[in-house]
């Protein structure tokens, strides 16, 4: 871990894995879905310990606590202790994981219809016209 009491945050979340590359953090950063303490964050936004994270990734979003700085990415297991996801923020993730697990059985497939289920699909709209 880096002795430094500053670290920049596109550096931190690569770090703390949070994103593969620093030009997905700074993408993510940019794009809005990081914000620091309640306002929108900054690539250039120096760290410090005890600071707020509010991050989405994908169809997660995560509140983080800053707990330790680094600019050197390290194994998963040192990742993890650069940050603590919050019990509120832990907790709402979880729910809607599970939201979306129980939807997930009753979606609509947006994919194109196979040959097989267009000749369904004719075959019920004919029946039901020809009956009304």
């Amino acid at each position: 871990m880096s002795t430094a009491n500053k670290v920049r945050l596109d550096k931190w979340l690569w770090a703390a894995r949070f994103y593969k590359t620093r030009a997905k953090a700074k993408e993510a950063i940019d794009g809005g879905k990081v914000h620091i303490d309640g306002t929108k964050g900054k690539a250039s936004k120096e760290l410090q310990v005890g600071i707020e994270i509010r991050l989405r990734q994908g169809w997660d979003e995560k509140t983080v606590i800053v707990r330790a700085l680094s600019d050197q990415r390290r194994d998963a297991s040192t990742a993890e202790t650069l940050y603590e996801e919050t019990p509120e923020s832990l907790e709402h993730r979880l729910l809607e994981a599970a939201q979306r697990k129980s939807a997930g059985q009753q979606a609509v497939s947006r994919e194109r219809p196979s040959k097989r289920n267009r000749r369904l699909i004719h075959q019920f709209k004919d029946k039901n016209l020809n009956a009304s």
